[in-house]
């Protein structure tokens, strides 16, 4: 149902309030107008027949029925009262304007029974004798106290009723003009009550869109101005209320957006309360769009599903390792705390997620460079302990078998020394480069390339392997020529190992935009997919057992990538097994 503005309510209710008491004041005055002007009448009416009794009293001892119709109809024409007299047995012995002995019988008049007995009658009523609507009063006319007759005097009411028509009239018209009058201030001051209120109405839809610093200037009574006061005083602590609380979301969020932690909050229900951007980057999810969803549906991910359930029951802090396939394993640890609200009641859990995966391979590769520097040296302190003890404990007489075993115990020890130092290169490295030791000079590629072609060209000559070097010499960038020397000859030497015979290694420099690539492309056997990401992992190696025979101590590409890392550069791998394979180094261009 549509609802009525203020002003449709209040005139409406005004107007006809004034209208009913309006005609409730016409009808009263008309009425009582009425009652006046009738009661001054009968007055008027007994006057005339109290005059009259003694003029009439006096034909009565005997009754002279003629004089008493002569003296009714000689007053009754010098008045406009009609005079009748009535004996007691109701016959009519005198009128005014009738013939007295045609008139019917008066004693069932109610007038003429009043007076009858002894009181003074009065009664309206239509006369059929004159066809009109008259007013009578009777008295009683008394000779020694004893009823000898009734007078009677009467008057038409029906120019009464036209001068009191008239007057009603008069009166209601005047009535009409006092509520138009009665209208208008009535109009005023609804106008004047709802047009505050409306004023109000505005700024509160004002103040529900928001706009909290709109103000009410509203004069009037002091309750409207008051009021007004107090809606200003309300909006404008709530504008400070709700800024400091936007400020503290803002700050909340800046906080919560800017974690590198993965940050969900649940409800008990396992419905998402928020998520953060670091969160929905690790499962790929709409942050906006999970709210209000439950974790299931969000995050498809059986192991945080479990985690989560555990956490909710348990009500206490937990922690796991949580695993995140996408393109690659993603390892996340993921805490879980209570949340609770103001009457320490829980109402959900807040998952804190940290990205381990680096962390967690960087422990698998430190476990397994432990364990391969441990295998890496123990294979030849075993082998040279054993021919030792051989050589102390069975003395030989054939030199060439000792020296045959000193070659050996010599080839173990060199292996060894290579390890070491190829450790305290990588040790070295890391340690200068940590300390800014390394001075890098703008200087020509091509000399170093040529220099590093130079060291293992002897080595490829035994395999007839062709070294062919592509290099312009206005190809220059800033480097430290020694390491990048070392870098080369690491990748030329490993090319040479896994290259065949009667092949050709690619060596070129050249720029590109934004670097310099340095390419070693050999024609060897290649290397599995799923060897490439680690082959610059310290000891990794692809075939331990051909390593070995080939003498590589599993460091040369681990200090490439270092050396690269000083030159604040980076190193890739392209290999198709069978085919062979291209390392590049590619260096920034200042």
């Amino acid at each position: 149902m549509k609802k009525k503005r203020l002003f449709w309510q209040l005139y409406p209710s005004f107007l006809i309030i004034i209208l009913i008491s309006v005609a409730a004041v016409i009808w009263y005055a008309s009425n009582s107008l009425q009652q006046f002007l009738l009661s001054r009448t009968a007055a008027v009416l007994e006057e005339r027949a109290l005059i009259l009794e003694k003029d009439v009293a006096g034909y009565f001892s005997p009754v002279d029925t003629k004089a008493v119709d002569s003296v009714c109809k000689e007053i009754g024409s010098l008045s406009s009262a009609r005079i009748t007299v009535i004996l007691p047995s109701g016959r009519v012995i005198g009128d005014s304007q009738e013939n007295p002995g045609i008139m019917e019988n008066h004693l069932n008049r109610p007038e003429v029974k009043n007076a009858l007995a002894n009181i003074t009658g009065i009664s309206i009523r239509y006369s059929k004798t004159l066809h009109k609507k008259m007013m009578y009063v009777a008295i009683p006319v008394k000779k020694n106290s004893r009823i000898i007759a009734v007078l009677r005097t009467s008057v038409p009411i029906t120019s009464l009723d036209k001068e009191l028509q008239s007057i009603r009239v008069k009166i209601a018209f005047g009535g009409l003009i006092a509520a138009l009058f009665a209208a208008g201030i009535s109009f005023i001051f609804s106008r004047r009550m709802s047009r505050p209120l409306e004023k109000m109405k505005q700024g509160a839809e004002y103040f529900a869109r928001g706009d909290l610093t709109k103000k009410l200037n509203i004069s009037g009574s002091e309750e409207m101005e008051g009021l007004a006061k107090a809606m200003n005083l309300m909006a404008a602590q709530l504008n400070d209320r709700i800024n400091i609380v936007i400020r503290q979301r803002n700050e909340l969020e800046a906080v919560f957006s800017s974690m590198i932690e993965g940050v969900i909050a649940l409800d008990s229900k396992e419905q998402v309360l928020g998520v953060n951007q670091a969160a929905a980057k690790m499962f790929k999810i709409d942050s906006d769009k999970s709210r209000g969803r439950s974790i299931y549906e969000v995050i498809r991910n059986s192991e945080l599903h479990r985690f989560v359930k555990k956490a909710l029951s348990d009500e206490k802090p937990e922690h796991d390792d949580i695993v995140i396939e996408h393109h690659d394993e993603q390892i996340v640890h993921t805490y879980s705390t209570p949340i609770f609200d103001a009457q320490k009641n829980s109402i959900g859990i807040l998952l804190v997620l940290n990205d381990v995966t680096r962390l967690r391979r960087l422990e698998n590769m430190r476990r397994d460079f432990v364990a391969n520097v441990s295998h890496e040296i123990k294979t030849p302190l075993t082998a040279i302990k054993g021919f030792v003890e051989t050589l102390i404990h069975n003395p030989f007489d054939d030199l060439n078998e000792v020296r045959r075993f000193l070659n050996i115990i010599e080839k173990h020890v060199n292996r060894l020394h290579a390890i070491i130092e190829d450790l305290l290169n990588l040790s070295r490295l890391e340690q200068e480069n940590d300390n800014n030791v390394i001075k890098l000079e703008k200087k020509q590629i091509n000399s170093v390339l040529e220099m590093a072609v130079s060291l293992c060209r002897e080595r490829a000559e035994k395999k007839n392997i062709h070294i062919e070097l592509s290099c312009a010499k206005e190809v220059t960038a800033k480097i430290d020529s020694t390491l990048l020397e070392q870098a080369v000859v690491n990748l030329i030497d490993n090319a040479v190992k896994y290259s065949n015979t009667d092949s050709t290694i690619h060596i070129e420099a050249f720029p590109t935009d934004a670097e310099i690539i340095i390419s070693v492309k050999d024609q060897g056997i290649g290397i599995a997919k799923e060897h490439v990401g680690r082959l610059f992992e310290r000891f990794y190696r692809v075939d331990k057992s051909r390593s070995r025979e080939l003498g590589g101590t599993g460091l040369g590409l681990a200090i490439v990538k270092h050396i690269v890392n000083v030159h604040k550069g980076h190193v890739t791998v392209k290999s198709v097994p069978g085919k062979g394979s291209a390392f590049m180094i590619c260096l920034p261009i200042y």
